[in-house]
């Protein structure tokens, strides 16, 4: 007696024929086991007679009523005819994978044009073996779910243009709507599974992401942002690296370079201590700085040689500094010992 099974030890197999390629001799009475996941659809001279669901059957005139008058004169209820046996696994395929091969352009309220990728998974059952055997399978000996995959994570894509042109502002957004935009992708391409007896079980979004240079200005404009007030942040980091320069000159084995860094700093410095002085005071004394008071009348303003030894005091202290570099100059000094510039006289 002969025994038609099909046993899948791979797990993608959604239809497999037996025998691989056309028909082959089958006795009536030979037993036909379908597993629990399986259907079996009955073909002869290539056209459906039924389907068996999970069991042990008897291939016999009672369970195909149809093949009663296919067979012609009856051998002693052994007659052989050709047929073939589809077997079509019930079961969920998971894990199958969608993605858009190009980037899709998309309108953004605040990023204007920009271009997004995306990705996800799904899930599908077979629901009715016949029509999906009948439209999509064929004659194949073996059909996996790399056909179901490579085909519809195409149409999958195709509705996703439509779905974010409908439900998404701006790309920002993202975060909150990812489920949203998920059931929406997935009724709006549940009637394209359908049709071919496939029902989709699952949809998930993985991710919806811009190019690359597009997220590089995106994490520029957050940092600007986190900074704040750039000019406060231009300031501490001068101050921290006045502290990293001293730390630098202290030590015994670059101190020559710690020397240089040190001077650089301090001409630097030089140069932004005023202005900074000034916006310190401005903004303590309410946006103007105080004027200097004029000399009452009990008061005399110094003339002559009164005057004199304050101006020179005046010039001595500001000759105390190289105006090239900010280096403090010793008494009398005609060349600043750190950079060799000529004091002015």
């Amino acid at each position: 007696m002969k025994v038609i099974q099909y046993v899948d030890s791979t797990g993608q197999t959604m239809v497999a024929r037996v025998p691989r390629q056309g028909t082959e001799a089958i006795k009536l009475g030979s037993q036909l086991i379908v597993e629990e996941s399986q259907e079996a659809v009955f073909y002869r001279d290539g056209k459906a007679l039924d389907t068996f669901r999970p069991g042990r059957h008897t291939l016999a005139t009672q369970n195909l009523p149809l093949l009663a008058g296919l067979l012609g004169v009856p051998f002693e209820g052994k007659s052989p005819f050709q047929a073939a046996v589809v077997f079509v696994s019930t079961k969920t395929f998971l894990d199958l994978k969608w993605g858009t091969k190009e980037p899709v352009v998309y309108r953004d309220n605040e990023l204007a044009m920009v271009r997004l990728r995306a990705f996800g998974k799904f899930a599908v059952r077979i629901t009715n073996s016949q029509v999906f055997v009948n439209g999509v399978v064929g004659t194949m000996g073996v059909y996996t779910t790399d056909g179901v995959e490579s085909y519809f994570k195409d149409v999958i894509v195709a509705r996703l243009t439509d779905v974010l042109g409908e439900n998404l502002q701006s790309i920002f957004d993202l975060p909150k709507v990812y489920d949203e935009l998920a059931m929406a992708l997935k009724a709006r391409v549940a009637d394209d599974f359908s049709k071919y007896g496939i029902e989709l079980v699952d949809l998930y979004l993985g991710a919806i992401t811009p190019p690359t240079d597009v997220q590089k200005l995106i994490d520029e404009r957050a940092g600007m942002a986190a900074v704040g007030d750039m000019n406060a942040y231009l300031k501490f980091k001068a101050a921290q690296a006045m502290g990293d320069a001293a730390q630098q000159s202290g030590g015994e084995t670059g101190s020559g370079v710690g020397a240089g860094l040190g001077v650089g700093m301090g001409a630097g410095m030089g140069m932004m201590l005023p202005q900074m002085m000034k916006e310190a005071m401005t903004d303590s004394g309410g946006g103007q700085a105080a004027p200097s008071e004029p000399a009452t009348e009990g008061q005399s303003q110094p003339t002559g040689d009164a005057a004199a030894p304050a101006a020179a005091g005046t010039a001595a202290a500001a000759a105390a500094f190289c105006h090239s570099c900010g280096g403090k100059l010793p008494t009398g000094s005609r060349y600043c010992p750190s950079c060799g510039t000529k004091v002015a006289e």
